[in-house]
């Protein structure tokens, strides 16, 4: 069901079985999937694709332009997967051209109030954003990780796989996957995410696995280039490793320690 009194382009593709709420905004070219569930006053930029079954929800604003001081109407696009859920007041804004101009967020993430997803990001699968949680432009963020509330994740900073950053952590590095990352007294790894890794369905032998690996890259004093060597011996009898080495090896920033 559509109410009459949302505002909605003339280019605008709405597919079946939506349904958007009073004064709820659809922007030029934008195209809507099937069973979207879109809440009153929510504001959908233009040229937004959004995908299938997702919720919307009151004064969301998904796929405005970014806040980025050289920006000058350039094409500026979200992509949004299917099965999400946006709560209130989220903001999700479009890319630049400093990039490909496109915003993009995969499918079945939680992203809970007042949560900020700056220009360029890209959000995998699975994820969750607690709360206040803030992602600066260019940021990466990969399957099954959580963010806790408040926290704020530095630009162009990464976040690996099944991580999780406790609340009010400032991230202004990259977290390795699997990692627990605690904000007090200050913002450092503090061991691997086992309760996350067991309701993912990792095995007791992978998750001892991963817990060597941990000590290799924080416990033994190596070089990362050493602790990368130490990990593809792992990697031979446990594939789970390879998550650590591909994100130590392509990290522009560093990572956490």
């Amino acid at each position: 069901m559509i109410d009459e009194r949302a505002v909605i382009h003339e280019t605008a593709e709405i597919a079946d079985n939506v349904t958007i709420g009073p004064y709820a905004i659809i922007g030029e070219n934008t195209k809507i999937g099937e069973g979207c569930n879109i809440s009153a006053h929510a504001v959908i930029g233009k040229n937004a694709i959004i995908g299938k079954n997702n919720r919307i929800f009151q004064f969301a604003s998904v796929g405005e332009e970014p806040i980025d001081r050289t920006f000058h109407g350039e094409f500026s696009q979200l992509i949004l997967g299917d099965n999400n859920i946006i709560r209130e007041c989220v903001t999700i804004h479009g890319g630049t051209a400093k990039e490909d101009g496109i915003t993009r967020v995969g499918n079945n993430n939680l992203i809970m109030n007042y949560v900020h997803i700056g220009h360029d990001c890209r959000v995998g699968n699975n994820v969750t954003l607690v709360n206040n949680a803030a992602l600066a432009g260019h940021v990466h963020v990969d399957d099954f990780a959580t963010i806790g509330i408040n926290s704020g994740i530095h630009q162009f900073c990464r976040i690996g796989s099944y991580a999780f950053i406790a609340h009010m952590a400032l991230i202004t590095q990259d977290v390795p996957p699997y990692l627990m990352v605690t904000a007090s007294p200050t913002t450092s790894p503090c061991g691997i995410n086992v309760e996350g890794l067991k309701r993912a369905g990792f095995s007791s032998q992978d998750i001892r696995q991963i817990r060597e690996a941990y000590k290799i890259i924080y416990r033994q004093g190596l070089r990362l280039v050493e602790a990368i060597e130490k990990l593809k011996i792992m990697q031979q009898e446990t594939p789970a490793i390879e998550r650590f080495i591909t994100l130590l090896e392509s990290s522009k920033r560093g990572i956490i320690r």
